[in-house]
C-alpha cells in the first residue's frame, strides 16, 4: 500500500501502536520485527484487542481482513511519520548530543507551552522507531514540537533528520558516550555532525551555544545560526550565577533558581531560555518555567533523609559527564562526602582506560572516599585508601548498608544497567 493511501487509513485511527501487549481501541498497530521476536505473529491478537488495522509485511496475512500488507513494516512507519511531519504546521526543534538530551527537552518544552501548543518525545522514544511514533503523535493544531534524536553509531542522526526534517536544531555537547559505536570521539563528532549536515543541506536554523568551542567551530561557515551565550551579548543569553548546589542564574539583571544541580545543567537552562526569547516568550514565563521544573527517573535528583544529602544522577553516565558530575560533586561545601561510581557501558577498546582516567579524577579532587562498582571500576589500579572497589552490585549493597550512616553527602550515578538506584532502598 502507497503511503498516501496508508496515511488515510492512519487518520482514523487514535494513535499508532508497535507493542501487541498495550493495544488500545482504535489505534494502528506495526507489526515490526526485532532479533528476538516477529509482530507478525501478533497481528491478529492485536485486531482481536481492538486495534482498527494491522500493518503487516508477512504474506501470509496480507488476505486477513484489517490486515494491511507492506513490504517492510519499519520503512513503512518511517515513511508513514514524514509524511504526517509534512502535513503538519509545527515547527520541530530537533535536539542530539553526548548528554542532557532529556533535561534540555523537557526544559526547552517546558518554556515554550507557556505561550504555545508544544508536544515534546515522551520517555526515551529517540531513536528509529521512537522518532516515528513520536511525529505521529503531533496533533495538527500543534505549533511546537521537540524532537529528541538517540544515535550510537554513524548515520543514524542522519536517518532520523531524513524522517523528521526538522526546522531548528541544537546539538547539547559532543562527549565521550558511545565510543564502542562510534568507534571515537571523532566518530561522536561526525555522527552528532550530522543533525548541522541535514540543517545546512536543507537551510534550516541552528541554535549555537557560544561558549562551546566545538559547536562554534561546525558551524562558524553557516548564516542561518542563532547563537547565545556570545561574550559581547546577543540578547538571547543568561548569565550563571552559581550551583551549590542548585544552579542559580540571572535572566536580564533578574536571579533564577532552578531545582537542577551541576554548572553542566546550566548549558541546558541556557539553550531553553534562548529559544523562549528567540520565539518572543516573556522573561517571567521563561523564569517560571524553569524554576519549576524538577528533575525525575533519577536525574540530577536531591534527596534529603535524615542528616544526609543525596545526588541521585543513575540514569546514565560516560566519561564526559560522569566527570561533569563530579566537578560538581566536588564544588559543594558539604562534609562527608562519598562518590559512589558504576561502570559506564559502550565503551568498547577504550572501556578500562576511561574509567582508570575517571577513578584518578575523582580520587584528585576534595572527596572523602570514592566506591566504584562493575567489573570495568573492579580492574583500575590505585593505592589510594579512600578508595574501595566492588565487582558485584551485592557486594557494594552490603558495603553501604554497613558503612553509609557515616558519612553526610552522596553522589550515586553509573550507567541505566547499574541501576544504583537500588541503593536508596538498601538499609
Amino acid at each position: 500500500m502507497h503511503t498516501e493511501a496508508l496515511y488515510d487509513l492512519f487518520l482514523t485511527c487514535d494513535k499508532v501502536n508497535t507493542d501487541s501487549r498495550k493495544i488500545t481501541d482504535n489505534c494502528m498497530f506495526f507489526a515490526l520485527k526485532g532479533e528476538n521476536f516477529d509482530g507478525n505473529q501478533y497481528a491478529i491478537n492485536a485486531l482481536d484487542n481492538g486495534a482498527s488495522f494491522a500493518v503487516i509485511d508477512d504474506a501470509s496475512l496480507a488476505d486477513e481482513p484489517k490486515c494491511i500488507f507492506v513490504d517492510d513494516t519499519l520503512k513503512s512507519l518511517q515513511e508513514l511519520a514524514n509524511h504526517h511531519r509534512h502535513q503538519l504546521k509545527a515547527k520541530l526543534i530537533a535536539l542530539t548530543g553526548s548528554n542532557g538530551k532529556t533535561t534540555t527537552k523537557e526544559l526547552i518544552y517546558r518554556v515554550l507551552s507557556t505561550k504555545f501548543k508544544t508536544q515534546c518525545t515522551q520517555g526515551n522514544f529517540n531513536n528509529h522507531i521512537g522518532v516515528p511514533l513520536t511525529l505521529l503523535s503531533i496533533k495538527e493544531d500543534t505549533e511546537f514540537a521537540i524532537v529528541e534524536m538517540g544515535a550510537n553509531h554513524l548515520k543514524e542522526i542522519e536517518l532520523l533528520c531524513n524522517i523528521a526534517d526538522p526546522d531548528y536544531g541544537y546539538i547539547t555537547n559532543f562527549g565521550k558516550a558511545h565510543l564502542e559505536g562510534f568507534g571515537s570521539i571523532e566518530g561522536v563528532i561526525k555522527g552528532k555532525s550530522e543533525l548541522y549536515d541535514h540543517l545546512k543541506n536543507k537551510g534550516k536554523f541552528i541554535f549555537v551555544n557560544a561558549r562551546d568551542p566545538k559547536q562554534v567551530e561546525l558551524t562558524s561557515a553557516y548564516d542561518k545560526c542563532i547563537e547565545f551565550n556570545k561574550a559581547n551579548g546577543s540578547g538571547l543569553d543568561s548569565q550563571f550565577i552559581s550551583a551549590d548546589p542548585f544552579v542559580r542564574f540571572d535572566i536580564d539583571g533578574e536571579s533564577v533558581e532552578s531545582q537542577l544541580t551541576g554548572f553542566y545543567n546550566f548549558h541546558n537552562i541556557s539553550v531553553a531560555v534562548a529559544i523562549g526569547k528567540y520565539f518572543e516568550v516573556s522573561n517571567e514565563n521563561i523564569k517560571s518555567a524553569i524554576s519549576n521544573y524538577s528533575p525525575e527517573n533519577n536525574r540530577s535528583q536531591i534527596i534529603e533523609r535524615d542528616a544526609q544529602k543525596i545526588i541521585l544522577d543513575a540514569y546514565n553516565a560516560n566519561p564526559t559527564s560522569m566527570k561533569a558530575a563530579l566537578d560538581n560533586f566536588d564544588q559543594m561545601s558539604s562534609s562527608g562526602k562519598v562518590a559512589v561510581l558504576g561502570d559506564m557501558f559502550e565503551l568498547g577498546d577504550f572501556a578500562l582506560t576511561e574509567h582508570q582516567a575517571i577513578a584518578d579524577y575523582a580520587l584528585g579532587l576534595s572527596i572523602d572516599q570514592l566506591w566504584l562498582v562493575g567489573e570495568n571500576f573492579f580492574g583500575i589500579n590505585t593505592a589510594d585508601s579512600r578508595c574501595k572497589t566492588f565487582r558485584t552490585y551485592k557486594d557494594l549493597e552490603a558495603f553501604w548498608t554497613e558503612h553509609q550512616s557515616s558519612y553526610n553527602t552522596f553522589l550515586i550515578k553509573g550507567s541505566r544497567g547499574m541501576a544504583l538506584e537500588r541503593l536508596l532502598n538498601s538499609e
